[in-house]
């Protein structure tokens, strides 16, 4: 496989300034064949487990703590569980200044859970979702009006956890066309739809980090703070951890920081 990526992609950094061609510029063209000759590590399918109760916020993927699920406890110790399963869409698409952008949201301030903060569109897998490309796009058109077929699915990594163990799957998707898409948010959900540079969550600038702890284990909490036409967000928790992730597999290389503790059991006289 690094051969063959090697033939296809020009060297470091990943993406060269190419002119523009028809579907969207060649730069996009050249990432799209990188990304879907990624392979996510294996994780457990839904037929290797048992049931268990999961609950999660109305069906939304926003959670203060998420981890890789191969870094957390579950991985290392399965006791078998059977974790609903929802997908996110890390919509990308080239800026105006020729950088890698992704699409983000801030959540009704109106809302009675996590209102207010930063997250990816997406959402619970539903009956008659044919695959997690089609949940996180379905649930795109239906929070900020982002048509489907203007997504170019790509590939997904693996999955993370969020704190109710619901298993969440990151879909990389581009957007070849951004004028075509006008953003329509869906008031009930969403109160605004910006983006920001994928690079910027490789950088050790605008972040701050928190070390938490989760079944049993120490964590590090990730903060970015990004401000664009004069308003602040915050872009933390499970959201900050999916797009460390992405960035790392679409620039190949690791972020500028220590993206967690390494492993170690917290110890009952700690607790």
């Amino acid at each position: 496989m690094i051969s063959i990526l090697r033939r296809l992609l020009p060297p470091p950094p990943l993406l060269m300034e190419l002119p523009n061609a028809c579907g969207g510029s060649q730069r996009l063209i050249v990432l799209a064949q990188q990304l879907r000759l990624y392979k996510p590590p294996p994780f457990p399918s839904d037929d290797d487990i048992e049931e268990q109760r999961i609950e999660e916020t109305a069906g939304k993927v926003v959670s203060q703590v998420g981890f890789a699920e191969s870094d957390t406890p579950v991985a290392r110790d399965p006791e078998k569980f059977r974790p609903k399963r929802a997908a996110v869409l890390v919509c990308l698409f080239e800026g105006d200044a020729g950088d890698l952008r992704v699409i983000l949201t801030k959540r009704s301030s109106g809302l009675s859970t996590h209102s207010g903060e930063v997250s990816l569109p997406g959402g619970k897998t539903e009956e008659g979702d044919k695959d997690d490309g089609d949940t996180a796009t379905r649930e795109a058109k239906e929070e900020i009006g982002l048509d489907p077929k203007l997504v170019n699915v790509v590939t997904v990594l693996e999955p993370f956890l969020s704190k109710h163990l619901l298993r969440v799957v990151p879909v990389i998707g581009i957007l070849n066309e951004k004028e075509a898409f006008k953003p329509d948010p869906n008031p009930a959900e969403v109160e605004a739809v910006f983006d920001a540079p994928l690079e910027m969550f490789l950088k050790d600038e605008n972040r701050t980090s928190k070390e938490r702890e989760w079944m049993g284990d120490k964590f590090l909490i990730h903060f970015f703070d990004y401000e664009t036409k004069n308003k602040k967000y915050m872009i933390w928790g499970l959201t900050a951890g999916i797009l460390i992730r992405a960035a790392s597999v679409v620039y190949k290389r690791p972020p500028n920081f220590v993206e967690q503790n390494p492993r170690f059991k917290v110890t009952k006289s700690c607790r």
